[in-house]
């Protein structure tokens, strides 16, 4: 008896020591926040001490992408590891737009809790939709524009954790994305949310035109400048508030055994950027410090996806095999449901061997883009590899359907009033009709201006990645695929 006993005393150490061990999750999601736009990335204007700190602290990649540069469809495929076009969130959910998950979608929250026990709580923007299957245990206050505010409605629930308890703390700011109303004194229309009153609890950080750093791809004129000021002060006071979130996991001595990941949803809100599927579109800030002691890499070049963090992130904590089980479950439970939306697989790999490995390596990664508003139906398939990055502008013969937001900009309504030939160093034309395929090297034409499927030097590689590109639509059950056939 007293043999059992000590067998079953040892087991139940064991079982808690494993549970203690179980790192808890910091997802940290910013809204339009671009990679040129962070000190360590090399911008030497900007004011991000608290993110700058946490790519000290952990390892930043260089090579980055979303699948969508717009909100709901990026964050869709964030939470679930499959692209949007086959999770049924092809744009955004809210008002008239409408779209939605498909019900048997199964997210990051819903596999960490049915299948880690984690506690799952998010604060701030949502955007997703339907709540049971994006679910979470809680909700806490806070507005997404204050981030000091939202970090402090994080306190009680930081301090109140036990270390058999993991959690989910799933973070989205507002900020940087454009909204606001009229600048008293200036001529132009500050859209980043800086003179709100409501900015309770925070220090802002003021920028002048003439110190910030003005993108390759924007003009630099005297409207860009003074809207970039405007989106650095909303960049410094996001990350003033996740600093105080820090603080808050450190004081709780929570900091050593918490994955703490920060990116962006997509690029930020100028032309070329947001709802494009060019690099400042794509291309963003990922920042992922793992749990204390499980990684030897400071920067990673591998290219990597947001369809690629769910499968990570569950890679990370143990619980990948098993969450790979319940999709195949839930396929051979309604097979036909899925036959056109999903996969009974995640569309990501995990990229958790970048970490110790700085030769990890992921030849290609493909992204996806079919809807921003419902009013922009503009499809677009991209695959990107070390070198070159096709798109595939599936609805070419119409016009590019440019954002409300990114429309009535200083920025881009100057350029209109100049009535000149280009913005930035893009040919206005080309913003507003764009060819079918656009070929572009990103080693030796960076801002994508020379477009190499139009060359006859380059007709081999563009029918490779054609064919490679069309793989991946059938691979992933894209409903698009049937336009490769007809259009």
């Amino acid at each position: 008896m007293r043999k059992i006993f000590c067998w079953l005393f040892f087991f139940m150490m064991a079982f808690r020591l494993s549970a203690q061990q179980s790192p808890n999750i910091v997802f940290i999601v910013s809204d339009d926040h671009g990679t040129d736009d962070l000190a360590c990335y090399g911008n030497k204007s900007i004011h991000t001490p608290n993110l700058d700190g946490l790519a000290q602290e952990g390892v930043r990649f260089n090579r980055a992408y979303a699948t969508s540069a717009s909100c709901t469809a990026s964050r869709s495929t964030l939470l679930s590891g499959i692209y949007n076009h086959a999770n049924g969130l092809y744009g955004h959910m809210h008002h008239f737009h409408h779209f939605s998950a498909y019900e048997h979608i199964q997210s990051l929250p819903v596999l960490l809790k049915e299948l880690g026990d984690y506690e799952t709580v998010r604060v701030g923007k949502y955007h997703l939709h339907p709540e049971h299957v994006f679910r979470f245990d809680s909700l806490l206050a806070g507005h997404g524009r204050n981030s000091v505010e939202m970090s402090n409605h994080c306190i009680s629930f930081l301090s109140e954790r036990t270390a058999d308890q993991p959690f989910l703390l799933y973070y989205c700011t507002e900020d940087p994305h454009r909204s606001g109303s009229i600048k008293a004194g200036t001529d132009f229309v500050d859209t980043f949310g800086n003179q709100k009153e409501s900015r309770v609890g925070i220090t802002p950080h003021i920028f002048q035109p003439e110190e910030v750093e003005i993108p390759p791809y924007l003009p630099d004129d005297p409207q860009t400048r003074a809207e970039m000021a405007e989106y650095y002060q909303a960049v410094a006071r996001m990350d003033q508030g996740i600093g105080k979130l820090f603080h808050y996991l450190k004081s709780a001595d929570l900091w050593e055994n918490t994955i703490i990941v920060y990116l962006s949803d997509n690029g930020i809100a100028f032309p070329g950027a947001k709802s494009n599927q060019y690099e400042p579109a794509l291309k963003l800030p990922l920042i992922v410090k793992p749990q204390k002691g499980t990684f030897e890499v400071a920067t990673s070049n591998a290219l990597v996806s947001w369809v690629d963090i769910t499968p990570t992130l569950l890679d990370m904590v143990g619980l990948l095999p098993q969450a790979k089980n319940r999709l195949s479950e839930v396929y051979q439970q309604d097979t036909l449901r899925w036959d056109h939306t999903a996969s009974p697989d995640f569309h990501g790999k995990s990229f958790k061997g970048a970490f110790s490995n700085p030769n990890f390596k992921k030849d290609t990664i493909f992204a996806s883009h079919t809807f921003h508003e419902i009013t922009m139906y503009y499809p677009m398939r991209t695959i990107i590899t070390e070198r070159y990055k096709l798109i595939w502008n599936i609805a070419y013969p119409l016009p590019f359907p440019h954002a409300e937001d990114l429309w009535s900009s200083a920025s881009w309504q100057a350029a209109l009033e100049k009535g000149g030939e280009y913005y930035g160093p893009r040919p206005m034309a080309l913003y507003n009709q764009r060819p079918e395929f656009e070929l572009y090297d990103l080693q030796e034409d960076p801002l994508e201006i020379n477009n190499l499927a139009q060359k006859d030097a380059h007709v081999e590689l563009l029918s490779h990645l054609k064919q490679k590109l069309k793989a991946f639509c059938i691979a992933s059950n894209d409903p698009w695929q049937v336009k490769w056939e007809r259009q």
